[in-house]
């Protein structure tokens, strides 16, 4: 069967062993003589999904015992609210590291909660890297500091993450979650949209620390109240079940593939692949980030001139390459190289910019 050379920012690529599993059960699923999408939420099967989801999720991730595991829609642009609305008091600050446009959006959308506070920018420099920041700035009484892990329109990645000591840190991880070990205790809370290295878009898993839910006000409408969740095991309203089964088949599927470790590995490789031929093009190829802020899942580029731009993806559509093309807010070209995007497609994506610059 014909599969695209899926380089879509998201959603995005998923596993092909995962879509041949959920295809063997759209219609049947454990002997129930219904699709996984057709089953009541109260269900001991799909319970089952739900909870194994959760399971590897924990074991993945190393979730320690005192942070929730939840399931949430509306994506992480919910979350841009819903942060300031449960964890930002009356007489609190709430701090932004603005990184690229997905910070920016969970700022406006904390201004219109509390007082909010950049604690650092790089705008001004097109968000070409991770900004500078001094934590000894944030004052005592600051409600949590927000960062954006990894930057999709800009190909920006933090490195290396602020401390939690002193400020709760929270963490946006919509686009490269899963895709390297992390320290869950370094954070307090961490958000992500399925929709690039989870599974498909739907869900939202929040992790945050228990004591973290304390905050929420009691007036809060139920469905935007994190305790709603924590106390119901993310079930008080139908969830999206057909979103968290295939979250569930793209855990096990990493759980299979050796882990975050591996995975970590593997997303190295394919990175290096493709910056190798951007900084051996003689400028050819321009990168967009600088290279201690690169992102290993977003490589973004541009080419010399906007004319020889289109042509390139012009040219690379023909070649069977899909989504290749920068954010409309930017333009340029984008590589995403989730998870679940092959090593080998990621070589054919290589050879076809090597071969473009030398015809051109």
């Amino acid at each position: 069967m014909y599969r695209a050379l899926n380089f879509n920012a998201g959603p995005a690529a998923l596993p092909e062993d995962v879509l041949k599993e959920a295809e063997k059960n759209l219609l049947n699923f454990s002997n129930t003589g219904m699709g996984i999408m057709e089953l009541s939420h109260r269900s001991k099967e799909y319970q089952a999904v739900h909870d194994q989801a959760i399971a590897l999720l924990r074991k993945l991730l190393a979730i320690p015992d005192d942070y929730e595991v939840l399931f949430i829609q509306g994506g992480a642009s919910l979350q841009f609210s819903m942060v300031p609305m449960n964890l930002l008091g009356e007489d609190q600050e709430a701090h932004y590291i603005l990184s690229g446009s997905w910070s920016e959006k969970a700022l406006k959308e904390a201004d219109k909660i509390g007082e909010t506070v950049i604690s650092a920018s790089s705008k001004d420099q097109k968000y070409r890297f991770i900004p500078a920041y001094n934590q000894d700035d944030i004052p005592d009484n600051a409600a949590y500091l927000h960062i954006t892990s990894n930057n999709t329109i800009y190909g920006t990645q933090w490195n290396t993450f602020p401390s939690n000591e002193k400020t709760p840190l929270i963490a946006d991880m919509s686009s490269d979650i899963l895709s390297r070990p992390l320290e869950v205790e370094q954070f307090d809370m961490i958000y992500a949209g399925a929709q690039k290295n989870l599974g498909p878009s739907g869900v939202t898993v929040v992790i945050i620390r228990k004591e973290l839910l304390q905050r929420s006000p009691e007036k809060l409408p139920a469905m935007l109240n994190y305790n709603t969740f924590a106390n119901n095991n993310s079930l008080y309203n139908t969830p999206p079940t057909l979103a968290i089964y295939l979250l569930s088949l793209v855990l096990e599927w990493a759980d299979k593939k050796g882990g975050l470790q591996q995975i970590e590995k593997t997303n190295e490789e394919k990175a290096k692949i493709l910056y190798d031929v951007i900084d051996e093009s003689e400028g050819f190829y321009i990168g967009h980030a600088h290279k201690d802020s690169r992102s290993r899942m977003n490589v973004t580029f541009n080419l010399h001139n906007e004319d020889l731009s289109r042509e390139f993806l012009h040219q690379a559509k023909e070649a069977g390459f899909v989504g290749l093309g920068g954010h409309r807010s930017i333009g340029g070209c984008r590589a995403s190289i989730y998870n679940a995007v092959p090593e080998q497609h990621v070589e054919k994506l290589a050879a076809f910019m090597k071969a473009f610059k030398n015809k051109n």
